[in-house]
């Protein structure tokens, strides 16, 4: 083999790069022996550099079995001026950040050709549609650099005052434009950053009116693109017309179903939603033959494929549709394989599945494990999918899983007008694992949280931790320790509170969970003042309460922030008295509906009510603190926090033993995210238990508004007192809170 004797560099165009760059990445040096591998490894690693348009080797041998290599390179131009023309809106400064080209960076004319596309569409986001953008390039080839101009001419800035659409006979404009992501300028929409026009988005409009269009039955619909036209009555306003050739609407004619001996034609249909006569919709005929897939996927016939075939019939002009079935082998479950989980335990994962090795493989029980996995949020993503085996009649299920960061460290600030301004941080992990130290006490499923608040009116210590599936049982058990100090409950004293809970809870059947629990705590009335009420002042000092209590719910609500449909039922009932020295028995109830009532503003009516009683016994009355008050923003709005109740001769609200209280609310979404609400509240509070007597039922009308702000509604809600009663002002009450009411 040769020796190298001699490496060497040669510069093709400019020399932009030093010598000793190059030399980095060669991987031979004077006297050791020549390797072509090592010659074509060197020319990939200076060409993976991007510094390089062309790259060869020059061989030359000399006497002595002696070689001289030369490594000619020829330099990418180098960006040594980047400048911006007609950029008034939008600074230098910024564009230079968004876009790829970079001064001192390689220079590459299809990255600033999209770098010029970048620009387009950063200002056609800022509303100007009608934008322009050119770039040049000025390369000198003595030196290698080169010098990249972008001229822009931005154009008015505008907003879109109306769209207008012509030819929908049969669906109204209103409709049309809710399927649209374009929308017209409002007053709001600095906050939305809706109302300016976007080409990619309005693009992507006229295929989704097309994709609504045929699913309202019209399959002929058609948006002439040199029928979309723009009208500017003022410089920087814009009118957006479509028209729509709506053709004719088409109706489903005859249904059949082939291929199937499995199941009889009428057990079938009996899984089919649509029928006869409804309006052809392309995509309820996919979900129909999806369901067809499903119920035989339910009872492990995996392969099945359903193909729905449109059957013309010219004589009504309807479109029938024929089912078309090709069965397949039933197969059963024969292992489960689990990826992606480098964390959470497998067992975390399985026990939350619906199938068992040895079981049909039911691809609905798959699905629904799917939903389990993803409602644990431990995961960003889950995919459950059958696996093909070397068993006849066997097939595995993989899952994949991605996993989520289920930690987080939260501080900030809350206000509302009951607790003013409180600081808070906290502390929590949903998939806790409290003897795995080496992973960072992550992957058993269990949920752990440490708040701590300190605010003008209040502080709160909590530590929570629960444990679902204990010992492999679907029982959760869970643990609270807490202690919260208060003065915003009266003004005439303060009220610390402290102890720990522990609870099992369990689903008992289909949507209702079961708890019961059992609860330790110290009540503590201090910093009483002098003109405060005698009840007030006998109960000052510490309290002991140990109760256990059970209670019942059942959710069907759509969402839990913000529901617009569905249901909520509760009951609770606990007895104080296992030690300590408060003896009662406290029942409650609670329910709420909503209903969606037009799509315009996606329009939501709602009732909730609560109720309760408190009853003593052994002979003990029961403390003021453990009594029931309304008023304030979570209850009836128009009177202050804790001012509706029976009263002590001073004027003193001191609770009472009966309560009951009832919301009705109308809400309008004006743009997303603010919505409008008007409301009415009513309820009472007696002294005694199990009165449920109206004599002294308060009520009251308001409005407000719900602003979503990190997924969560700030409440801001007037409310007007509609009768007073003794120590109260009948005047417009505010209040405002951050979270959601039940």
């Amino acid at each position: 083999m040769p020796t190298v004797q001699s490496v060497d560099v040669s510069f093709r165009g400019t020399e932009n790069i030093s010598r000793e760059a190059v030399m980095a990445h060669i991987k031979l040096h004077d006297g050791v022996e020549y390797d072509q591998n090592l010659v074509d490894q060197s020319i990939r690693s200076l060409y993976q550099t991007g510094l390089y348009d062309f790259i060869e080797v020059k061989r030359d041998l000399l006497p002595g079995d002696k070689i001289a290599l030369t490594f000619i390179v020829t330099p990418k131009y180098r960006v040594t001026s980047l400048t911006f023309q007609g950029n008034e809106h939008l600074s230098s400064r910024k564009l230079k950040k968004d876009i790829d080209t970079k001064v001192g960076g390689v220079l590459n004319e299809v990255t600033v050709k999209r770098d010029a596309d970048k620009i387009f569409d950063l200002y056609q986001k800022k509303g100007y549609s009608d934008v322009e953008v050119q770039y040049f390039i000025d390369k000198d080839s003595s030196t290698g650099e080169g010098a990249v101009r972008f001229e822009i001419i931005e154009g008015p800035r505008m907003h879109i005052s109306k769209i207008k659409f012509v030819g929908n006979e049969h669906i109204k404009s209103k409709k049309l434009i809710k399927v649209m992501q374009t929308r017209t300028w409002n007053i709001l929409s600095w906050i939305s950053g809706t109302g300016r026009f976007r080409e990619d988005e309005f693009s992507e409009d006229l295929d989704r009116l097309v994709d609504y269009y045929k699913d309202q039955g019209y399959l002929d619909v058609y948006i002439p693109p040199y029928e979309v036209t723009f009208e500017y009555p003022k410089p920087d306003s814009m009118v957006i017309v479509i028209h729509i050739d709506e053709g004719r609407q088409y109706h489903i004619g005859n249904i059949t179903v082939s291929g199937n001996t499995l199941y009889p034609t009428e057990r079938l249909m009996e899984v089919l939603t649509i029928k006869p006569g409804d309006v052809f919709s392309p995509s309820k005929v996919d979900k129909n033959a999806e369901d067809l897939k499903d119920f035989y996927g339910q009872y492990g016939y995996l392969d099945t494929v359903i193909r729905a075939e449109r059957v013309p019939d010219l004589q009504s002009g309807d479109i029938g549709l024929n089912f078309s079935i090709r069965e397949s082998e039933q197969f059963h479950l024969e292992s489960v394989h689990i990826d992606g989980n480098t964390k959470t335990r497998f067992n975390v994962i399985l026990r939350e599945l619906a199938l068992q090795p040895g079981d049909i493989f039911d691809l609905v029980r798959m699905k629904n494990s799917q939903t389990r996995l993803q409602n644990t949020r431990y995961f960003d993503e889950v995919i459950l999918s059958p696996e093909e085996t070397n068993i006849p009649g066997r097939r595995n299920m993989k899952i994949t899983v991605k996993e989520a960061r289920t930690g987080s460290f939260n501080f900030g600030l809350a206000f509302s007008s009951v607790e003013n301004a409180v600081a808070f941080a906290e502390l929590s992990q949903s998939n806790f694992d409290l003897f795995n130290y080496r992973n960072r006490f992550q992957g058993a499923g269990e949920k752990f949280r440490l708040r701590l608040a300190l605010g003008t009116k209040s502080n709160e210590v909590t530590l929570h931790y629960e444990k679902p599936w204990l010992y492999d049982r679907k029982l959760t058990f869970g643990f609270e320790a807490f202690r919260r100090e208060t003065d915003y409950v009266s003004t005439v004293y303060n009220e610390m509170r402290y102890g720990f809970e522990f609870y099992f809870s369990k689903r008992l059947i289909e949507l209702i969970d079961g708890r019961i629990f059992y609860r330790l705590e110290e009540a503590r009335i201090f910093d009483v003042s002098g003109d405060a009420s005698t009840v007030i002042k006998s109960q000052e000092g510490t309290t002991t309460i140990s109760k256990v209590g059970i209670s019942l719910s059942r959710d069907t609500r759509d969402s839990l922030i913000n529901p617009t449909r569905g249901s909520r039922l509760g009951f609770l009932t606990e007895v104080a008295g296992l030690g300590g020295n408060v003896d009662y028995i406290r029942v409650e109830g609670a329910a709420g509906r909503w209903w969606p009532t037009f799509e315009a503003g996606n329009q939501v009516f709602s009732l909730i009510g609560r109720t309760g009683t408190l009853t003593p016994y052994n002979g003990k009355s029961i403390p003021f603190f453990e009594k029931y008050f309304l008023g304030g923003p979570y209850n009836l709005r128009g009177y202050k926090y804790r001012d509706v109740g029976p009263r002590d001769s001073s004027g003193e609200v001191i609770g009472g033993d009966t309560m009951a209280y009832g919301s009705a609310e109308y809400s309008v979404e004006i743009i997303e995210p603010i919505r409008i609400a008007g409301f009415y509240d009513g309820g009472f509070v007696n002294s005694s238990d199990w009165d449920w007597s109206t004599d002294d039922y308060q009520h009251d009308l308001g409005m407000g508004l719900r602003i979503f702000i990190f997924g969560a509604p700030l409440r801001l809600d007037f409310a007007y007192p509609l009768n007073v009663m003794g120590g109260q002002h009948r005047k417009w009450n505010f209040n405002f809170s951050f979270g959601t009411v039940f």
